[in-house]
This record gives C-alpha cells, sequence and structure tokens, in this order.
C-alpha cells in the first residue's frame, strides 16, 4: 500500500492555528469559502530550506492570493537529517513542492483555481543556487505546472522562508 507522506504532513496557518482537517479537504474548505466571499484565487506553493551543522530545516508554504485583495497561507516544516549539498537541496525543495502541487491539482482545476510552482533559487548565474536551476524549471515545466524563479517566487523566498 502506498501511503503519501504530504498527507502525513502537520499543517497550520502563520498565526500557528493547526489545520487539524485532512490537507484537501481544508484547502477545499478555503476555495469554497473565499469563491463564496466573492475572490479569485491563484495558489502558489513553495519551499525553502536552511541547512544547520547537522540537519536541513525545510518549509513548505501553500500561499492562497485573492485577486487585489491579499492572501493567506498553511505552511508546513520537515526536517532532513545530515548533510546535503546546494544542488541536492534546491532540487529537495522543488520536489517537495511539487509533491504538494500534484496532491492538489486536480482539486484546484475542478474549482478553476490557477497555480503556480515556485523555485527559490536564482536566475543569476552568480548565485550558487542557479546550478540546480535548468534541472528544477525542467522537472516543474514536465510535470505541466507554471514555474517561477527568483524574483518572482515569493511563495519560496517570501513566504516559506519566513517560517524555517
Amino acid at each position: 500500500m502506498y501511503l503519501n507522506p504530504i498527507l502525513d504532513m502537520k499543517w497550520r496557518r502563520l498565526n500557528g492555528k493547526q489545520i487539524v482537517d485532512p490537507l484537501l479537504q481544508a484547502v477545499e474548505r478555503a476555495i469554497l469559502r473565499e469563491q463564496a466571499d466573492g475572490h479569485r484565487l491563484k495558489v502558489c506553493i513553495g519551499t525553502d530550506s536552511q541547512p544547520h551543522a547537522t540537519n536541513i530545516e525545510f518549509a513548505t508554504a501553500i500561499v492562497f492570493l485573492r485577486e487585489k485583495k491579499g492572501g493567506f497561507m498553511f505552511i508546513s516544516n520537515f526536517r532532513h537529517d545530515g548533510p546535503m549539498g546546494i544542488k541536492e537541496r534546491m532540487i529537495t525543495e522543488v520536489a517537495k513542492s511539487v509533491e504538494v502541487a500534484y496532491l492538489l491539482c486536480d482539486l484546484l482545476d475542478k474549482h478553476k483555481v490557477e497555480l503556480e510552482v515556485h523555485a527559490d533559487i536564482n536566475t543569476d548565474p552568480a548565485f550558487q543556487s542557479n546550478t540546480a536551476l535548468k534541472e528544477a524549471m525542467g522537472y516543474i515545466l514536465s510535470m505541466g505546472f507554471v514555474f517561477r524563479a527568483k524574483p518572482d517566487a515569493f511563495a519560496s523566498s517570501s513566504c516559506a522562508d519566513k517560517v524555517i
């Protein structure tokens, strides 16, 4: 039997309030509430990481944008024990974002909500993260998702970055 690790992740709001419903149910409830209030939504998913001496902390953000009306997000943190090179870390960030996007894409399509996957990877070759740009872009685009990198990848570089 296949168990989806995304479904086992613990999600919360920015204010720290735990999301107790299963992720798909919580996302659908949020979409229905926002659409009932007349908001047009877009969802952006991004993951960021922070290396420490013995582990790497990751945070994934599902950002719900209300057209011209702000937004809110669901957040989940996880940890990888042991070292990881910069390219592997960038691809791991992208993989986690793609996993979440893949889990949510049918639900978002059903409710006509746009989806973007954001990668915390710099498009400027002077930055170390750029070593993973081609692979990350290919991975996200090959899955059929809209790809955004820095400076347009706010879900990863601003939202997820703030909750590590």
